[in-house]
């Protein structure tokens, strides 16, 4: 049975926060993709770049959910404060069979209480905002990424396609991992706690 990735679009949303974890997720086989916004149609990325989001958010919450992929960027600020969207965002999380985020995305992951009692990790340089958010998060200062049963959490932008490699992985065996990332020419870290920038950490 393929397994179905959802991603998040919102205006200010990070292009490789989205684009790097899609690239080596499209090099996978059994792996479906689909995009939803706020609405069908375009959505601005913080690099102003505009892309097509194929379901709303409102599409979305009358399907079944497999895994729910969030990205962060400058966007991330505004959405923790936006009631309607933190409000979808809890309902349809806590339906996923998994719930994955890159960056700053875990800041609303925590804010619509998806990460309560879980480990977490985030984007170093906003680690201070972003741990604010939940009451019952182990927020992991020093990580790449952090896997806690169904919750995926990378540090920043470019840590999300290390976070994926090793999804990939989990989901499909370390054969397809590899195909995927020599196809993408990339090398992954593999070490989840391989984390060089956390000196960056107001934690570190």
């Amino acid at each position: 049975m393929n397994r179905r990735v959802s991603v998040v679009l919102f205006e200010g949303f990070e292009v490789l926060d989205v684009f790097g974890p899609v690239e080596l997720l499209s090099h996978a086989n059994g792996i479906e993709l689909e995009f939803v916004g706020p609405s069908a149609g375009l959505v601005r990325s913080a690099q102003s770049m505009r892309v097509e989001s194929t379901l709303s958010y409102a599409d979305l919450s009358s399907r079944d959910i497999d895994i729910l992929l969030v990205p962060g960027g400058p966007g991330t600020r505004a959405l923790v404060d936006d009631e309607s969207f933190i409000s979808w965002l809890s309902a349809v999380g806590a339906r996923a069979r998994l719930v994955t985020s890159v960056c700053t995305g875990s800041a609303l992951l925590a804010k619509a209480g998806l990460l309560e009692g879980y480990r977490a990790t985030g984007n170093k340089v906003a680690f201070e905002w972003t741990r604010t958010f939940g009451t019952t998060v182990a927020w992991q200062p020093k990580a790449r990424w952090v896997e806690d049963r169904d919750r995926w959490t990378s540090s920043g932008v470019a840590a999300g396609m290390d976070m994926t490699a090793a999804l990939i992985a989990s989901l499909l065996g370390t054969e397809a991992r590899d195909e995927a990332l020599a196809k993408a020419e990339y090398t992954a870290h593999t070490e989840a706690s391989h984390d060089p920038f956390a000196a960056t950490s107001p934690l570190s």
